[in-house]
């Protein structure tokens, strides 16, 4: 073998180590390029992730605020209309009560017919969810369901009881329509003169 020959193959593995060393060095920088481009990947799913489940809660809440609404408007919706039925309510009454003071044979037959209207009424009310608020003269004032529109002192009752019912009230499921209008007692007149005499004796 030449010496030419002999120094090719002597240099061989040299070349073999270096294009090993070379070929390392391009997997290394391979893999690290890899794993930063790995890493943007996962951030940028995260982010879409991140945005996907905001989005997924902001149209939970506005399917919830959505069915809120609409029950809202099942309930209350009607509102409006019960308030403006309330003063035929409240002239039906009227007619009933002018009607019972007469007594006559020919009001008795309009006093059926008034009654049977305002039954129907009441009825109707019923059936949409309105409630008749009634108060009694005696019961305790609710300032929750009444609206006082006087005070006065009477003799045998007491401060808070119910003198006197102007207009009855009504709640539409759980909201109040319009407050019963009552009268109030106040300090009654047998009560204020008892705590005069008693500061007179003092």
């Amino acid at each position: 073998m030449s010496e030419q020959k002999r120094e090719n193959v002597e240099e061989a593995p040299e070349l073999q180590d270096a294009g090993e060393e070379a070929g390392e060095e391009a997997f290394t920088e391979d893999e690290g390029w890899a794993d930063e481009e790995l890493e943007a990947l996962r951030q940028e799913r995260d982010e879409y992730k991140d945005r996907f489940m905001r989005a997924l809660a902001d149209a939970e809440n506005i399917r919830k605020r959505g069915e809120r609404d609409r029950r809202e408007a099942e309930r209350y919706g009607g509102s409006k209309l019960a308030r403006d039925l309330l003063p035929v309510y409240d002239n039906l009454k009227r007619a009933i009560e002018a009607a019972r003071e007469e007594e006559s044979a020919a009001s008795q037959a309009l006093m059926e017919g008034i009654e049977l209207t305002m039954k129907e009424l009441i009825r109707v009310f019923e059936k949409h969810g309105i409630t008749l608020v009634a108060p009694k003269v005696g019961d305790r004032f609710d300032p929750q369901l009444h609206e006082a529109m006087f005070e006065a002192p009477v003799p045998g009752t007491k401060a808070g009881d119910i003198i006197q019912v102007s207009n009855d009230g009504f709640i539409l499921h759980d909201r109040l329509l319009r407050p019963a209008q009552v009268g109030v007692s106040s300090t009654p007149k047998d009560a204020e003169a008892g705590q005069q005499a008693q500061q007179q004796g003092q």
